[in-house]
């Protein structure tokens, strides 16, 4: 059901069965996929493209213009994957062209009320934001990561798989997967170890993780060298292969 005071621009194209709420606004070059539910009061732009069964609350501000003074006007887009929910008050911005394009937001995330996620961020599956967390452009969260609240991600940083930071941290440079964050500046405090056991890593996984964490952070030794022990040690198994990549692949450097 469309409610008599939303504006539809005539070119924004919605699945017959998308639910638009009082007074919410739907812009042009705008897709929303089957199943999709928006609010009252939601401002959606385009270029935007979103996926089927999202959940948009009221007030959330969809696709707008990036924050970035370099924007002109080019055409870039917002891409929104499929069942997410987008709470109350949101503000989701548009990529620049002096990055990919393009902002891109996978599948069943939870952002939570007031969050921010700004240009040419990406953010996978499965993410969890808690109010107020903050991204500024160019940030990478991977998947099942967890933001506590009131969470700021520098530009150009990348949270890893499964990492966890507490509310209120202030992150400056990449946080590798599995590690749990808290403070300003966050500094690592152990592994996401609950975290773990809830998505099903088995007791021996979340041990080799311990041990990974343990080698990386707390024995004294260069990366290189405690990437090489890692390698050594635990190198056919994927999930600490996953660590090594992401140290190996890191530009900011890690969190320390």
């Amino acid at each position: 059901m469309i409610h008599p005071t939303a504006l539809i621009h005539p070119s924004a194209q919605l699945a017959a069965d998308v639910e638009v709420g009082a007074y919410s606004i739907i812009g042009e070059q705008v897709s929303i996929g089957r199943g999709t539910r928006i609010a009252s009061h939601v401002v959606i732009e385009g270029p935007t493209r979103m996926g089927e069964d999202n959940h948009i609350f009221q007030f959330a501000s969809v696709g707008a213009i990036p924050q970035d003074k370099k924007y002109k006007g080019e055409p870039t887009e917002l891409i929104i994957g499929d069942r997410n929910v987008i709470r109350e008050s949101c503000t989701l911005n548009r990529g620049t062209a002096q990055d990919k394009g393009k902002t891109v937001i996978g599948s069943d995330n939870w952002i939570m009320a007031y969050v921010h996620i700004a240009h040419d961020c990406i953010v996978g599956n499965h993410t969890v934001f808690a109010n107020s967390a903050t991204l500024a452009g160019h940030v990478v969260i991977c998947d099942y990561a967890i933001l506590g609240g009131f969470t700021l991600v520098h530009q150009f940083c990348t949270v890893g798989e499964y990492a966890f930071t507490g509310m209120g941290s202030a992150i400056g440079k990449d946080v590798p997967p599995y590690t749990m964050v808290n403070g300003a500046p966050a500094i690592p405090r152990g592994i996401n170890a609950e975290g773990l056991k809830r998505n099903g890593f088995s007791s021996e996984a979340i041990q080799r993780i311990k041990d990974s964490y343990r080698l990386l952070y707390r024995q004294q030794i260069t990366v290189k060298e405690a990437l090489a022990q890692l390698e050594a040690d635990y190198g056919e198994f994927e999930d600490i292969q996953r660590l090594i990549q992401f140290v190996q692949a890191s530009q900011r450097g890690l969190i320390r």
